[in-house]
């Protein structure tokens, strides 16, 4: 990328999304970047100020426990990590929004969600260490397995979506719906454009949560797409809209609304969060190979977290000892988990068979006893 093609996104994105002025028209928005509140005819929110504290402790935690998984990959302790910094309230405020019975298929890079499902976050890291393949029940959490293939979780969403339908579970009071998170690079991706298809003309309780963090891996937005990505979702024939991604309020109220359609059958929704990946693509990732520092300034300005620490500090919603609070507990939950990623025991070598398939064929069989025979060959204690 060229130094003049860096400035020219620095400066659309400046002009998309001003730090210091009203969200421009097309983009929801509830909380500015100063945290100042403001209302949405299309979007009432109604959070109490217990509700509001809940979120922020959610964001705050979430980034320490990213922040801690990156280092402990730079500590040789993790093989690799997706970093979501930048992107807690594309997050946390989508996964709060959820009912109980909502069923999610992440990407890679969805640990707030996952933390909203309940999800151990040292579960994620046992997956970027090496020793499980997820390590969770996705139907007991209602969140499926990460899904490292990019785009290929829109297609197994749709398909669980339209599962629903035949099973009845659409409509009603206790109705349930799907919700499937991507980035913007996926968009270009086939199965995506395939699972949008399939989802418009069979009306699937599905919501496409596009978490926009402007770049794919290296490529800008601009490689991705000539116009806004929600506007996409009109040509398959379903609604799209675009979210301030860095604004936890506005995020938890259009994930509700569009959940709650899904449920009684009104069919899918596209929501592209609009934010930015302030860290690196993964931790093998050198951001500052394509793109401008001074980008990453701007987008600063609009952190997630503090424009609502600054809304709940300035309307006297929470005092000093609260944030205190919320600081101790993130340095407890940071050490908890760098403590158990450290002392994670690895699996025992043959446990990569236990799980390929439901019944054990025979050709599995005879090749964990060549694999068996071959650890017993080593001198010592048994490799196994």
């Amino acid at each position: 990328m060229t130094v003049e093609s860096g400035a020219a996104t620095t400066a659309a994105l400046s002009q998309a999304l001003p730090p210091d002025e009203p969200a421009p028209d097309g983009l929801v928005q509830l909380l500015t970047p100063e945290g100042e509140r403001i209302d949405h005819p299309d979007y009432p929110l109604d959070l109490s100020a217990a509700d509001i504290k809940g979120l922020y402790r959610d964001l705050v935690l979430v980034r320490r426990i990213d922040t801690v998984a990156i280092s402990l990959q730079r500590q040789g302790e993790l093989g690799i990590w997706a970093s979501l910094l930048g992107q807690e309230a594309a997050q946390i405020g989508s996964g709060r929004a959820l009912s109980p019975r909502d069923m999610v298929f992440p990407t890679y890079r969805e640990h707030g969600v996952a933390w909203c499902r309940g999800i151990d976050p040292v579960k994620l890291l046992e997956l970027y260490r090496g020793v499980s393949h997820g390590g969770w029940a996705p139907e007991e959490h209602k969140f499926h397995l990460y899904t490292i293939v990019i785009g290929a979780q829109t297609l197994h969403a749709t398909g669980y979506a339209m599962g629903l339908q035949r099973d009845g579970a659409v409509g009603g009071d206790r109705g349930e719906a799907v919700i499937v998170y991507f980035g913007d690079g996926a968009t270009s991706q086939g199965d995506v454009n395939e699972a949008f298809v399939w989802a418009s003309v069979f009306n699937a309780p599905i919501v496409f949560y596009c978490q926009n963090n402007q770049w794919a891996i290296s490529e800008p937005l601009e490689k991705q797409s000539r116009v806004p990505l929600y506007q996409r979702a009109r040509g398959f024939g379903f609604p799209g809209l675009r979210v301030d991604g860095n604004d936890v309020l506005a995020c938890y109220a259009v994930t509700q609304k569009a959940m709650q359609a899904a449920r009684e059958g009104q069919g899918p929704t596209l929501i592209e969060a609009f934010t930015y990946r302030m860290g690196a693509h993964t931790t093998t990732d050198d951001p500052t190979r394509y793109r401008l520092a001074s980008e990453l300034e701007v987008w600063k300005l609009r952190d997630p977290i503090e424009r609502v620490r600054a809304y709940l500090a300035r309307t006297g919603l929470a005092e000093p000892e609260f944030f205190a609070e919320v600081d101790e507990e993130a340095k407890q939950v940071g050490a908890r988990v760098r403590e158990a990623c450290r002392t994670m025991p690895d699996p025992p070598p043959l446990a990569i068979f236990d799980h390929v398939y439901a019944e054990p064929t025979a050709i599995l069989r005879a090749e964990r006893e060549q694999y068996a025979a071959y650890l017993d060959s080593f001198d010592g204690e048994s490799a196994r």
